[in-house]
């Protein structure tokens, strides 16, 4: 039996329709019965609060696969709960990369190191940015405020490499994981097909939107840390704190080559997913 945990997410949602699509029996372990149900997919759910050792424990009952999409923070409350025999597969984040510690990060991390502590079977995928799920709008409300900018500011004028990966090819990757045949705890980063500058990625996601992007305008990452929390106060402006601003001049560039060659899948370009994600924007308003 595979047990999803965080089914009502973004990415849990999703694979818990292509579960469903492969006729892959699963049961749904989610914090809020009505969150799942209006989803309006298949399967009775156990409620657990993940804060509730004893209520995980009735939930994971009888698993043999456990699947997680909620942050791996909760990777020992998991695998503490967890029949000893189950295979694991779990989200982290290739923040657990970064150079700039923050909770979020350190949170990864932990989870991860508890992780191939226990010494379970199964893997942990690390994914970066993830852009195209149902009810995610990060590429949506970056296209609406390109859309009124003059010009863009970025620290270092946006030189830093990203890698962002589709919905859709994390889903692939998950099930491939579900599927394959661990031996011992792993860890594998799942990433688009290749690395672009951020000024490249913000004129890819103008583009798909229909817009022209504007000028980019280079400033020194400090100076837009300090200005930061004007973005609070500021009607119109987006909401980023400065943490958010000194990851955005760190290259998030991976090796996709073990995502290849284990999981089998290769991720469509960036293009591709763009158009595709503001395709499925248009046709759900």
């Amino acid at each position: 039996m595979i047990a999803l945990v965080g089914a009502s997410g973004r990415s849990g949602a999703a694979l818990a329709r292509a579960l469903a699509a492969h006729g892959m029996p699963f049961v749904p372990v989610v914090r809020s019965a009505a969150k799942w149900t209006a989803l309006g997919l298949a399967g009775e759910p156990r409620v657990a609060d993940l804060r509730d050792a004893a209520a995980l424990r009735r939930a994971l009952a009888g698993a043999d696969r456990v699947v997680s999409t909620v942050h791996a923070r909760w990777a020992p409350a998991l695998l503490a709960a967890a029949e000893p025999a189950a295979s694991w597969v779990l989200m982290g984040s290739t923040r657990r990369f970064s150079q700039w510690p923050d909770a979020h990060g350190d949170g990864v991390r932990a989870g991860e190191a508890a992780f191939l502590a226990a010494g379970r079977p199964g893997v942990m995928l690390h994914p970066t940015m993830i852009y195209g799920a149902q009810g995610e709008d990060n590429v949506q409300r970056l296209a609406a405020l390109l859309a009124k900018l003059p010009v863009a500011p970025l620290p270092g004028g946006g030189r830093a490499l990203v890698q962002p990966i589709h919905q859709d090819d994390v889903t692939r990757c998950l099930i491939a994981a579900i599927r394959h045949g661990w031996t011992k705890p792993e860890t594998i980063v799942i990433a688009g097909p290749s690395p672009l500058a951020y000024r490249d990625f913000l004129r890819a996601v103008a583009a798909a939107a229909g817009l022209r992007a504007p000028p980019i305008l280079p400033i020194p990452a400090l100076p837009l840390r300090l200005l930061a929390p004007l973005a609070r106060i500021i009607p119109g402006l987006p909401r980023i704190g400065g943490d958010e601003i000194r990851r955005l001049t760190e290259d998030k560039a991976f090796d996709i080559g073990p995502m290849r060659r284990i999981l089998g899948v290769e991720p469509i370009p960036l293009d591709q997913g763009l158009a595709l994600t503001f395709r499925r924007d248009q046709t759900s308003a």
